[in-house]
């Protein structure tokens, strides 16, 4: 929980072409819709978001920014087994 008393979330999107984004919000159900609107992030300007596979809750907004670079940096089968790990807050 940062300074305001927000909740930030690290989130990830199985997108239509197979692909995995990684992203950050206070609100993950709104930025779903903002994804699927094709509002904000210029990723989903030539993809679909398919499905929320990942989502990790109680950060402030730095640590979530440094939580989402370094997912951002492991490779899709070291993210795929984060999203089957049980650091995976989706269904908690």
């Amino acid at each position: 929980m940062d300074k305001n008393g927000k909740t930030w979330f690290v989130y990830i999107i199985h997108c239509t072409d197979d692909s995995l984004y990684t992203g950050i919000t206070t609100d993950v159900n709104r930025r779903y819709k903002q994804h699927s609107l094709k509002q904000g992030a210029k990723y989903f300007f030539g993809r679909k978001p398919k499905e929320l596979v990942y989502q990790e809750t109680g950060h402030d907004r730095s640590s979530a920014t440094k939580r989402e670079i370094m997912i951002k940096k492991l490779s899709r089968v070291d993210k795929l087994l984060l999203i089957a790990s049980g650091e995976n807050n989706l269904y908690n």
